[in-house]
């Protein structure tokens, strides 16, 4: 029997998600790289730098929160910085419910570490294609999605953190986030009710670009779920 015959669902599905994964580590290593680079310039210490990447692994409440610990905010401060830029998790974490919901507790818990932009829109993409899947494929699946980018995460954190000061500004690697997701992003915008979304989010986003911590976000991001929502209601209307 050949090894290709072997392969079970899960392993099939797993492979398919270290391949559609893989390609983000060209946007995930430099911008790693930038937090290693910026968190020492703040005054973090290696353990420190490093601590925060293993913990929390998302790289926009990492750049908030380091900035409210720069400006010397209260801890209280800090941490409701960094949970308003990742409140968009919680709503990931609902929508996997669906697929994920009857995965054994261990699975659940790997997957809410995991569960960062890449994997979750790649993952997500994936599901609603193949509704088949059965539940062990979708965990394979994600995990396979988030095997390229984590540990690479860590290792360009170290790499920022050692060589951050031999990095010229001229490099200009904070460009890095935002193309990273205008390319997980575009690719889903399929439907009329997407791409209102998405007009809406980016509109209120830029008009409210000046609040703090992260609120602009947060708002732009229920407007934008509100006009979908909406927009699907009336697709659905106009359809009947």
């Amino acid at each position: 029997m050949t090894t290709s015959t072997m392969k079970t669902p899960a392993t099939s599905a797993y492979w398919a998600g270290l391949r559609d994964g893989a390609p983000f580590i060209l946007v995930a290593a430099p911008f790693a790289m930038v937090f290693g680079v910026i968190a020492t310039d703040a005054g973090l210490t290696l353990a420190q730098v490093m601590g925060f990447s293993v913990l929390v692994i998302a790289g926009a409440s990492q750049f908030a929160a380091l900035q409210m610990m720069v400006e010397n905010a209260s801890i209280a401060f800090v941490l409701l910085a960094a949970l308003a830029v990742n409140l968009r998790m919680a709503m990931y974490s609902a929508s996997l419910v669906p697929y994920l919901g009857a995965a054994p507790l261990w699975q659940r818990a790997c997957v809410a570490y995991l569960n960062f932009d890449q994997p979750y829109l790649l993952s997500i993409s994936r599901y609603e294609a193949l509704p088949a899947m059965s539940v062990p494929e979708r965990f394979a699946y994600f995990v396979g999605a988030a095997t390229p980018i984590t540990p690479l995460w860590f290792l360009m954190t170290y790499v920022g953190v050692v060589a951050g000061k031999s990095i010229s500004d001229a490099w200009a690697l904070d460009f890095i986030m935002p193309i990273m997701f205008l390319a997980l992003v575009a690719p889903m915008v399929k439907s009329l009710a997407h791409a209102a979304a998405a007009a809406v989010s980016v509109s209120v986003g830029v008009l409210l670009v000046g609040l703090p911590s992260g609120t602009g976000l947060l708002i732009a991001a229920g407007t934008a779920m509100l006009t979908g929502a909406l927009v699907e209601v009336w697709l659905e209307k106009r359809a009947q």
